[in-house]
């Protein structure tokens, strides 16, 4: 079987800067982290090349800096590491990022299962997976909670949705976007972070896609734009209370009296 894994590396903080004209985040204004969904869509992938054999490749698209997590991938498991970066690229909302992705995956030849976190922790639209598959014109599964079986033909899902659990086949190739209840992450392996500190990372750039046409990627392939993006403003201190139970009590409930709580 031949899986593919989409990330993303996101901020690790609010510690980020916009750019004031497209408003778009600049991803090398501040510290990163692997979105953490996605490390749970690689542990399912992982967790399916132990069954059912196979190859594991993660891809992502971003600055060269992505490297770092696609060898923190290396170190959990995964075969192959490909990154689509190239400033074209820029900027991209759903529709021009899940568009470049399904040209990155062309390129290295496809999948039988391609497997997304939910969503990532700085768009949080939950759409790029989906997106995805249209592009392709493949079947998929969204908040999947739990991979029922797999043959070699197919797959079956359990979906936990807004008000109903639904259960899904799906005949590769596929898409499915995994929740973080599916499984528990593994840690990164010492071992095979030395086996693979040699083992070279893919990189992808607008010359390599199937298709030239720039209009379809990045800022310029966008047909949406984020009109301000923040970190929200500090609104609330901690208080703390001190003395015994009964002081503790009036204190607090002088503070919710203050506030027009109670």
């Amino acid at each position: 079987m031949k899986i593919i894994v989409c990330m993303k590396q996101v901020p690790a903080g609010t510690n980020v800067e916009i750019d004031p004209e497209t408003g778009a985040m600049k991803r090398m204004s501040g510290e990163t982290r692997t979105n953490p969904y996605d490390l749970f869509a690689l542990e399912t992938a992982l967790l399916l090349k132990e069954k059912m054999g196979g190859t594991v490749t993660v891809l992502t698209m971003g600055p060269a800096q992505a490297e770092e997590m696609m060898r923190d991938a290396y170190t959990m498991g995964a075969d192959e590491a490909v990154i689509l970066s190239d400033r074209k690229f820029a900027g991209a909302d759903v529709l021009a990022t899940s568009y470049a992705l399904k040209q990155g995956i062309e390129v290295i030849g496809g999948a039988d299962l391609i497997l997304c976190g939910r969503q990532t922790t700085d768009g949080d639209t939950a759409q790029v997976g989906p997106a995805i598959a249209e592009h392709m014109g493949i079947p998929h599964a969204a908040w999947v909670s739990e991979i029922v079986n797999v043959r070699e033909d197919a797959i079956c899902v359990k979906q936990d949705l807004a008000s109903v659990t639904q259960v899904s086949e799906l005949p590769f190739p596929c898409l499915i976007t995994v929740d973080k209840d599916i499984c528990v992450p593994r840690l990164p392996s010492y071992r095979l972070m030395r086996e693979t500190e040699e083992r070279p990372v893919r990189i992808l750039s607008f010359k390599d896609m199937p298709d030239q046409d720039l209009s379809r990627y990045g800022l310029i392939g966008s047909p949406t734009a984020v009109e301000r993006m923040f970190a929200p403003p500090e609104t609330q201190k901690q208080v703390y209370l001190e003395g015994n139970a009964d002081e503790k009590t009036e204190q607090l409930f002088s503070v919710l009296t203050e506030e027009k709580i109670i």
